[in-house]
């Protein structure tokens, strides 16, 4: 069975049937529209999980072995293509090769190349950048050996005289508190390549001599760094280079004596493969980062790590190992204590905690739609504990809410709540948020004789159409 499935993955399966877009949807009951899109979009859309499972239902049961034969020589036929063929194939190096040594590789060596290449990449590049997301075993491997590794590897002790001072590591630690801000309120957008530039700063006082502590400082800063720049990237829309950062990310944390900031570019690295329907993938990263974590962890880190654990198990159609996880996260949140936290997980509070499980239940109320009124429950409660100015998740708690109550035969107040909804989502350019208005666009389809959906398909209509 094959997890995660592109708008190319779609369309390679549709000429394998030999059938026209418009008998593909037909036969599939999916809306020529959205056929249409998966053509024109390739590599850059990922089907939601629902529509993954009829590609591969389609493919694995309804297919004849030729017809599936020629699916897999169209599809490996197409990712040779775009490999090969790329017009600037070293500018784009990054996006398109995944080398299971860049665990083992040098951290400055790693931080400089990807710094100097994300700073020259070419947005037409970024659809080709999903071909890049390292998974299964190409991933896992090399880091459980890598980690196993570091762990017994001591640091060394440098003693030249330091090249930056103290107040200079003071003034780049807030930058990068700032840099982490800007993440949680707006996204990735223009701020990112700022990001980067700091990323390479930083990557360039690193390759002079330090004493170890201030070395460890800035290694701290540089693991700070990637982990913001592969959230704003994956943001972006940039997935292969985000999953290159997060590994920056834990080989820098690493570096810097900081396990538990390692096991969160993990855990982020494990977010991004949920988004990406890997969950089994990404249920082995969280496992090994709550390995990592296990003794140097505050509680809400490990809440943190819980709630991505029962995302994972939401994913892969286990309700009940999902409640266990969030029960289990839930008693971590009752014991934290946000004075002890490390700053970087400021962001996981009770709202985060309760909108994270409310997006969960809606995941499984697509399938069960029994679980939308529990994912109403805890995303009007994120809703009513946001802080301020966290855009992007306040826009994706609108949107998940205006979605659960179309689930529930709610279609006004849907639409009411999605018209509110999308006042938040104009104020953001987050890649995730217009995912989400798009699957939500895709929905209404069905429903577009009905006044109330006109006005608010009326109003989608021009966000949607920025992401094809």
């Amino acid at each position: 069975m094959q997890e995660a499935w592109t708008g190319a993955d779609a369309t390679a399966l549709r000429k394998a049937l030999r059938m026209s877009q418009r008998e593909f949807a037909e036969k599939t009951d999916i809306s020529l529209s959205v056929v249409k899109k998966w053509a024109s979009r390739g590599e850059t859309v990922t089907l939601p999980t629902e529509f993954a499972e009829m590609m591969n239902t389609h493919l694995d049961v309804r297919a004849t072995p030729e017809q599936r034969a020629a699916y897999f020589t169209y599809r490996q036929s197409r990712i040779e293509t775009l490999v090969l063929d790329d017009p600037e194939p070293h500018a784009d190096l990054a996006a398109v090769q995944w080398d299971p040594g860049i665990w083992a590789a040098d951290c400055n060596a790693v931080a400089s190349e990807l710094t100097r290449k994300d700073l020259m990449l070419d947005r037409r590049q970024v659809g080709r950048a999903l071909l890049g997301v390292a998974v299964g075993t190409s991933l896992l491997e090399p880091l459980e050996n890598w980690l196993l590794r570091a762990a017994h590897t001591p640091p060394g002790h440098p003693t030249a005289i330091p090249r930056a001072g103290l107040q200079e590591i003071d003034q780049l630690e807030n930058a990068a508190r700032i840099f982490r801000e800007w993440d949680d309120q707006y996204g990735g957008g223009l701020r990112r390549k700022a990001v980067v530039g700091q990323l390479d700063e930083v990557n360039d006082l690193l390759d002079q001599h330090h004493p170890d502590a201030i070395r460890r400082r800035l290694r701290g800063i540089q693991a700070q760094l990637a982990e913001t720049a592969a959230t704003m990237s994956w943001d972006s829309g940039h997935q292969a280079i985000a999953q290159r950062y997060y590994v920056l990310a834990v080989k820098a944390a690493q570096a810097a004596g900081d396990p538990v900031f390692a096991a969160n570019a993990l855990a982020g690295m494990a977010r991004q493969l949920l988004c990406l329907s890997r969950a089994g993938d990404a249920l082995e990263l969280i496992r090994l980062a709550q390995d990592h974590a296990a003794h140097g962890a505050t509680p809400t880190v490990h809440a943190m790590l819980r709630t991505r654990e029962a995302w994972a198990y939401a994913n892969l159609g286990r309700p009940s190992a999902f409640h266990r996880a969030w029960d289990r996260a839930g008693e971590d949140m009752t014991s934290s204590t946000p004075d002890s936290d490390p700053h970087w997980i400021e962001y996981f509070d009770q709202a985060e905690f309760a909108g994270t499980i409310g997006g969960r239940l809606l995941e499984m109320a697509k399938h069960a739609p029994e679980f939308a009124s529990e994912a109403a429950e805890q995303i009007e409660r994120a809703i009513t504990l946001r802080r301020p100015k966290r855009l992007r998740s306040s826009a994706l708690d609108q949107l998940g809410l205006t979605e659960a109550r179309m689930i529930e035969g709610e279609i006004d107040e849907a639409c009411r709540l999605g018209e509110e909804a999308l006042t938040t989502v104009e104020e953001t350019t987050s890649d995730r948020v217009l995912v989400k208005v798009q699957e939500i666009y895709e929905r209404t389809e069905q429903l577009a004789n009905v006044s109330a959906v006109i006005s608010l398909r009326d109003r989608m209509r021009p966000l949607v159409e920025t992401t094809v």
